[in-house]
């Protein structure tokens, strides 16, 4: 079953193209930006990390971690990560595991398919976004999200006080 918005995203622990392992549960309340994509350069791929590391800053400054995840393999990610320089981890997820806990769903019933969620601190799915064929939509739309959660926030914590004009 797919993960949905407003679902507790399921733990996991996998190593990236370093071979450091990564847990969701290591980010101590940051948001998480957690991109699945087909495999290591490809075109589609390719621009969707790329997007991903030229609005990195931005995200970080939104509060946000990202994280990217395929199949490929540990060399493969760290040929594609040193080749674009990227500069946040690519998660292998050899065997496709975790993409099968998240229900992340194949596309023309070959390819892995192209899905990018916010997992806000609590650890609560906040974004799904599904767009095999729009690979730079989805940096735009996990900012959209983080931002909104960011005003959301800075709005519910301003007090409601009234306040009267003084009189002269």
């Amino acid at each position: 079953m797919a993960i949905a918005v407003g679902d507790r995203a399921p733990d996991f622990r996998l190593r990236d193209q370093n071979g450091v392992e990564r847990a969701l549960q290591d980010l101590q309340g940051r948001p998480l930006v957690l991109f699945f994509y087909p495999k290591d350069d490809t075109p589609g791929c390719t621009a969707e990390a790329c997007g991903f590391r030229d609005s990195h800053a931005e995200l970080q400054q939104l509060g946000a971690e990202v994280w990217g995840v395929s199949g490929d393999g540990a060399a493969s990610h760290r040929r594609f990560a040193e080749r674009h320089q990227l500069p946040f981890p690519l998660l292998v997820d050899e065997g496709d595991a975790l993409r099968r806990r998240f229900g992340v769903p194949r596309a023309l019933l070959l390819l892995p398919g192209r899905v990018t969620y916010v997992i806000d601190g609590d650890g609560i799915v906040r974004l799904v976004f599904n767009a095999m064929l729009d690979a730079t939509a989805h940096v735009a739309e996990a900012r959209r999200c983080l931002q909104d959660r960011k005003s959301t926030r800075l709005n519910s914590s301003h007090s409601s006080v009234s306040r009267m004009p003084s009189s002269a």
